[in-house]
C-alpha cells in the first residue's frame, strides 16, 4: 500500500535515515492477515550508541533554542499530523489492527499532546522567595534535564510517542525513541513529520530493534542518558529501574495494570453496561488501564452479565480497514494465545462462557469478545493482565468485600466504579 511505501524504513539518527550497522531488518506484519507489510532496519547496540551520541551532541544547542521556536515546531507538527489523519490512521490499523474509527480517534488524541506542549513550551516558569532567615533570596530556575530515552509500547503507536516526545521537545531535551518492534511505522512517520516541521538534526533519534535488552541496557548504564520514560510491563519496568540506579537516571514509569471495575447495587445498569463496554473494549482490550476484573453486586450480577454478553456478542469482529468493524485483531498470535489460555483456565476451574471463548478459524490473530461468569479465586484471570477482549465477572455482597477484592493485586494504575451514591463513590475511590 502507498501509505506503507511512503514511510522511511531506516533508523533515524542525527537527522538522517540510515541502515542498521549490521544490515539486519525486522518484519512488520499485518495482524489481520498475518502477512508481511514491509521490513524495517533492526538496530544493534552500536546503532543505539550512535543515536545517544547524536542526542548528546545536539543537547546544548537545543537547550539554548528559544522556547518560542520549540513551541512553533511542535505546533507545525500538530498541524501536519491533523492534515494527514487518514494516512496515519490507516498506517496504525495496518500495523497494529485497531479499527479505522479508533485509529482516527488516536490521531486526534495523539496530536493534542503536541498542541498542548507547544503552548507549555513558552510557560516554563521558576520562582523566587525570601529565605526563612530574611537575609537571602532563593531563586528557582528550570532547565532541560538532558538526553532522554523514551520507550513506547505497540498498543497506541502514535499517542504513546507524542505524549513522550512533546514534553521533551518543549523542555529543550534531546531524545532517543525506541518504539515497539511490532509497530515501528507510525513512529518513523512521526519522525519524518517532525523533520518537516523544522526539528533540528539530532534532537530526535529513533532506533527500532528486536534486541531491546541489548540496546537499552548499555544506554542506561553509560551515563549519557539523563531521563527514562517507559510505558510497558511491570516485569520490564523493574529491570529498567534497576539499570537506572547506578547513574541515578530520573524515571517516569507507566507499568502494567489489572484494573478492577465495581458495579454496586444502586448503579444505573444502562450506564454501568455502557461504561464497562468502554473500559473493557477500547483498543480491543489491549490497554494497560482496561477493565480486567469486573465485580458486580450479587443482586445485579445475572442481569448485568446478560446485558453485557448481548452487547459483546453484537460487536463485529474483522479487519480494521473494513467498514463497520468494531473489533480488530489482537497484535499477534502470541497475544491471542494469552487471551485464550486465560479463558481456558477459567473454564477448567468452573467458569461459564456466556459469549465468545473459541478460537476462530482462518488467518489473522482475531479473538471474539468474551464474557465469563462464575470465576473462581484461583483462576489466572484474577492476577493476569489479559490485554484482550475478555470480560471476567465476579460477584460480591458488601462494599468492604468489593474494595478488598479490587485491591488484591500487585498492580495499580486504574480502577472504575459505578454507583449513584456520591458518598460511596468518594469513599470507595
Amino acid at each position: 500500500m502507498t501509505v506503507v511505501h511512503d514511510v522511511p524504513k531506516q533508523l533515524f539518527i542525527g537527522g538522517g535515515w540510515r541502515d542498521a550497522e549490521s544490515g539486519r531488518t525486522l518484519s512488520v506484519d499485518n495482524p489481520a492477515t498475518g502477512e508481511e507489510l514491509c521490513r524495517v532496519a533492526d538496530a544493534s547496540p552500536a546503532d543505539g550508541q550512535r543515536a545517544v551520541e547524536a542526542a548528546v551532541a545536539a543537547q546544548a544547542s537545543w537547550a539554548a533554542t528559544p522556547p518560542r521556536v520549540r513551541s512553533e515546531i511542535l505546533r507545525r507538527a500538530y498541524d501536519l499530523i491533523i492534515a494527514r489523519t487518514e494516512d496515519l490512521a490507516l498506517l496504525m490499523t495496518l500495523e497494529m489492527g485497531k479499527p479505522l474509527a479508533e485509529a482516527r480517534a488516536e490521531v486526534a488524541y495523539g496530536a493534542e499532546f503536541f498542541r498542548w506542549f507547544s503552548e507549555e513550551a513558552v510557560r516554563i516558569d521558576g520562582g523566587m522567595m525570601t529565605a526563612p532567615d530574611g537575609r537571602n533570596r532563593l531563586l528557582v530556575t528550570r532547565q532541560p534535564v538532558g538526553p532522554c530515552l523514551l520507550i513506547t509500547p505497540w498498543n497506541f503507536p502514535l499517542a504513546m510517542g507524542t505524549r513522550k516526545i512533546g514534553p521533551a521537545i518543549a523542555a529543550g531535551c534531546t531524545i532517543v525513541l525506541k518504539p515497539a518492534p511490532q509497530t515501528p511505522l507510525t513512529s518513523l512517520a512521526l519522525a519524518a513529520i517532525l523533520k518537516e516541521a523544522g526539528l533540528p538534526d539530532g534532537v530526535l533519534n529513533i532506533v527500532v530493534t528486536t534486541d531491546a535488552a541489548g540496546v537499552v541496557e548499555p544506554l542506561l548504564r553509560g551515563g549519557q542518558i539523563r531521563k527514562l520514560s517507559f510505558t510497558g510491563s511491570t516485569q520490564v519496568g523493574r529491570i529498567l529501574l534497576a539499570q537506572c540506579a547506578d547513574t541515578v537516571i530520573r524515571t517516569s514509569m507507566e507499568l502494567g495494570g489489572n484494573a478492577p471495575l465495581i458495579v454496586f447495587d444502586d448503579a444505573d445498569l444502562d450506564v454501568a453496561v455502557e461504561g464497562t463496554m468502554v473500559a473493557k473494549m477500547r483498543n480491543m482490550g489491549e490497554s494497560c488501564c482496561a477493565a480486567n476484573r469486573i465485580y458486580v453486586h450479587t443482586s445485579l450480577a445475572e442481569e448485568f452479565a446478560t446485558r453485557l454478553a448481548a452487547r459483546m456478542a453484537a460487536l463485529k469482529v474483522g479487519d480494521g480497514t473494513e467498514p463497520g468493524t468494531d473489533v480488530g485483531p489482537l497484535i499477534d498470535t502470541a497475544g491471542r494465545s494469552k487471551a485464550h489460555d486465560v479463558v481456558c483456565d477459567a473454564v477448567k476451574r468452573g467458569a461459564t462462557v456466556l459469549t465468545g471463548g473459541e478460537l476462530p478459524e482462518g488467518p489473522g490473530s482475531f479473538y471474539p469478545p468474551t464474557v465469563l461468569t462464575g470465576i473462581t479465586p484461583d483462576a489466572a484471570v484474577n492476577d493476569t493482565e489479559v490485554f484482550g477482549p475478555v470480560a471476567a465477572i465476579l460477584t460480591f455482597d458488601t462494599e468492604d468485600e468489593a474494595v478488598t477484592a479490587a485491591n488484591d493485586t500487585e498492580f495499580g494504575l486504574a480502577a472504575y466504579l459505578f454507583t449513584q451514591n456520591l458518598d460511596r463513590a468518594l469513599r470507595v475511590s
